[in-house]
C-alpha cells in the first residue's frame, strides 16, 4: 500500500476535525475522498501534507511513518498537494508559477524545461498562455496551472483538493479527463471532492467522510450505484 492513514485524530482549536479516520491508497490508483463541507476532507489532506499534526493515529507512506515529518520533508518524499482554491501567484506568469513547483528539485535547467514541456503536453492551453499572468486567466485555466505546478515536483502521490470547485460543467469533464491521463502516466492520486459523480467516475476506489469519520468505502462503480451516495450527493 502506498499510503495508509490509520485512526487519525486531528484537533483544530477545540474542534475535533477528524475522529479516528482511516483510509488506504494503493500505488497506481485514483482514490476519491467524498464528503460535505466541514466533513474533514481538506483537514485530511493538510495532515497528510504535514501542515497539521495529528493528536493521535498514524500516516504511513510506503510503510514508513510520516506524520511527524515537516511539509518540506513530505514533498521531498514525493507527496504533493494541489490546494483548494488553486493558490497561484496571480502577478506571476504561467512559466514562473510552474517553476515554483520545481523549487525543491535539483539538476540541470534542461531537465526542468523537459518537465515543463510534459506539462504543456497535458495542458496545451498553458503553452499558449505561458507568458500570461496567472491572475488574468479563466478559472479552468488556473486549475490546470495549479495541477501543472504540482506535477513539476514529480510527485509519486498527488493530492487534489476540490479541483472542480467553481468550474463550469464542461470544464469539470475536461479536468476529470486530465486526472485520468495523469494517473495513466504512473502518478497515484488522492482526490478530494464534493462532486461525487465526477470523482467516482474517474476513481478506482472511494471513501466517504462524514463529520470526521469514514462512514462508507468501496470500489468507485459500486459507490456510484449505491442508493446512499445517490441520495446524499446526486439528488436522486
Amino acid at each position: 500500500m502506498l499510503l495508509t492513514v490509520r485512526d487519525l485524530i486531528v484537533q483544530i482549536g477545540r474542534i475535533e476535525a477528524l475522529r479516528g479516520a482511516s483510509l488506504e491508497v494503493a500505488e497506481g490508483a485514483i482514490v476519491a475522498l467524498l464528503g460535505a463541507n466541514g466533513a474533514g476532507k481538506s483537514t485530511t489532506l493538510k495532515t497528510i501534507s504535514g501542515l497539521l499534526r495529528p493528536a493521535a493515529g498514524e500516516i504511513l507512506f510506503r510503510g514508513e511513518p510520516i506524520h511527524q515529518k515537516t511539509p518540506r520533508e513530505i514533498v521531498e518524499l514525493g507527496i504533493v498537494q494541489v490546494p483548494e482554491g488553486r493558490k497561484l501567484f496571480p502577478r506571476m506568469s504561467v512559466i514562473e508559477n510552474l517553476e515554483v513547483g520545481a523549487y525543491l528539485r535539483s539538476g540541470p535547467k534542461s531537465a526542468l524545461k523537459e518537465e515543463m514541456e510534459k506539462i504543456f503536453d497535458h495542458f496545451p492551453i498553458l503553452r499558449e498562455r505561458r507568458r500570461q499572468e496567472a491572475g488574468s486567466m479563466s478559472g479552468g485555466e488556473q486549475q490546470m496551472l495549479a495541477i501543472g505546478r504540482g506535477l513539476m515536483a514529480r510527485p509519486r502521490l498527488l493530492l487534489l483538493d476540490e479541483p472542480s470547485l467553481g468550474l463550469a460543467p464542461l470544464m469539470v469533464e475536461e479536468i476529470a479527463e486530465i486526472i485520468g491521463e495523469i494517473n495513466r502516466t504512473g502518478v497515484t492520486i488522492l482526490l478530494v471532492e464534493q462532486n461525487a459523480e465526477m470523482a467516482l467516475g474517474v476513481a478506482h476506489q472511494g471513501f466517504v467522510l462524514d463529520t470526521g469519520r469514514i462512514t462508507l468505502r468501496g470500489a468507485a462503480p459500486e459507490l456510484l450505484a449505491s442508493e446512499t451516495i445517490r441520495q446524499a450527493y446526486l439528488g436522486a
